[in-house]
C-alpha cells in the first residue's frame, strides 16, 4: 500500500501543478503557488565541474517549468540517445491510440525471429506468446525490453516516430532502426554514427516538459505515459542519490553512452537531461564513471529545489 499511494501522490503532484497534464485550467482564477527559486550560478558551477572532470563528453539540460530557471551545456548538440529514444516510442504509441488507429489492447504475437538480446524478458518467453500493445509499452519502458521495443516499431513504422517528433518541433530526435537490427535502419548514416537513436539535450528535456505538461498528446495519455516512467526500473544513474521520489525517467547505454532525461517532481517540477559519448570507461558496472557522475548531477539538482510538502498520512 505505501508503493501504491507514493505513486498516487506522484501523479497528484503532477496533476495538481500548473499547466500539467490534466491540472489546466483547473482553478479559474485562483492564485497560483509561490515557487522557490533556486541558485542557479552555484548549481551551474557543479555541473559544469562534474561535467568538465569527466573522461567523456556531456551535454545537459536542467529546466524549472514552474520558475522557467534554465541551465544547459551542449544542449543543442547532438548526441546518441541508446535505449532513452524509447520514449519517443512511447509517445508516438500513445499518440496513434488517441487517433484510434492502435488499441492498447491490440495483440502482439511474440514470435522467434522477433527475439533479440540485451536488456528484456520477452527474449526467454516461449514462441508464439501474446502480449498486448500495453504490455509491449510497459516493458519497453520500465525495463527496457527490446524485443518489445521492435514489436512496438514493426506495428507503428520507424517513421510515424519521426514524423510525431517533428510535429512537436523536435527535429533531432530520431529512432533509427529496431535494436539490435541496424539492417533495418531508416537512415544507415546516421544509425551507424548515433546508434539506435539520436537526440539534443534540450529536444530530450522538451519532450518531458510537453508530458508534465499534457501537450506531448493529452492530458489523460500524457498523464498514463508519466505513470509507467515512473516505474522505471534503472536507479544506476541521477536516481541512486534520491530518496523518496517517484521519477518518471528514462535509462540509455552502450559502450561509450549513458543518458538519462526525466522530471523530478519536487514543490516545483524540473525536466532534465543528462547525455553523454565518447566515454573511456565503457564498463557494465554500478561505479562506471559516467554513472557516478550523473549520480552526483542527480543529486545536486534535486537539492537545489525544495521538495512538495509530504502528504498526510491515511489512516
Amino acid at each position: 500500500m505505501t508503493i501504491l499511494r507514493g505513486r498516487l501522490a506522484l501523479l497528484l503532484a503532477l496533476l495538481s501543478a500548473p499547466g500539467c497534464a490534466g491540472g489546466q485550467g483547473a482553478r479559474t482564477g485562483a492564485s497560483l503557488p509561490s515557487f522557490q527559486r533556486a541558485d542557479t550560478a552555484a548549481l551551474h558551477r557543479t555541473l559544469d565541474s562534474l561535467a568538465g572532470a569527466h573522461h567523456g563528453v556531456v551535454g545537459y539540460t536542467v529546466h524549472n517549468l514552474d520558475t522557467g530557471e534554465r541551465l544547459e551545456r551542449r544542449g543543442d548538440e547532438t548526441f546518441p540517445t541508446a535505449s532513452l529514444i524509447k520514449v519517443s516510442v512511447l509517445v508516438t504509441v500513445y499518440d496513434l491510440v488517441e487517433k484510434g488507429t492502435l488499441g492498447l489492447d491490440d495483440p502482439l504475437t511474440v514470435l522467434k525471429i522477433d527475439k533479440v538480446g540485451g536488456s528484456g524478458l520477452l527474449q526467454f518467453m516461449h514462441d508464439n506468446s501474446t502480449i498486448t500493445v500495453h504490455d509491449a509499452a510497459w516493458l519497453m519502458t520500465t525495463i527496457s525490453d527490446n524485443t518489445a521495443t521492435n514489436l512496438l516499431l514493426d506495428r507503428i513504422i520507424i517513421r510515424r516516430v519521426w514524423d510525431k517528433m517533428e510535429k512537436l518541433g523536435l527535429m533531432h530526435t530520431k529512432v533509427h532502426s529496431k535494436s539490435f537490427l541496424r539492417s533495418a535502419s531508416v537512415a544507415m548514416d546516421s544509425s551507424v554514427k548515433y546508434g539506435l537513436g539520436v537526440t539534443t539535450p534540450n529536444e530530450m528535456a522538451r519532450l518531458f516538459a510537453l508530458l508534465a505538461e499534457g501537450k506531448a498528446v493529452s492530458p489523460k495519455a500524457d498523464s498514463a505515459m508519466l505513470d509507467i516512467l515512473a516505474h522505471n526500473e534503472n536507479f544506476e544513474k541521477l536516481q541512486r542519490f534520491v530518496v523518496g521520489l517517484d521519477v518518471p525517467h528514462k535509462t540509455g547505454e552502450t559502450n561509450q553512452v549513458r543518458t538519462e532525461c526525466g522530471l523530478f517532481p519536487l514543490q516545483s517540477r524540473v525536466a532534465y537531461c543528462v547525455l553523454t559519448k565518447e566515454n573511456k570507461d565503457e564498463r557494465y558496472m554500478i561505479d562506471n564513471e559516467a554513472h557516478v557522475m550523473m549520480a552526483r548531477m542527480g543529486d545536486a539538482i534535486v537539492r537545489a529545489w525544495p521538495r512538495r510538502p509530504a502528504p498526510a498520512a491515511t489512516p
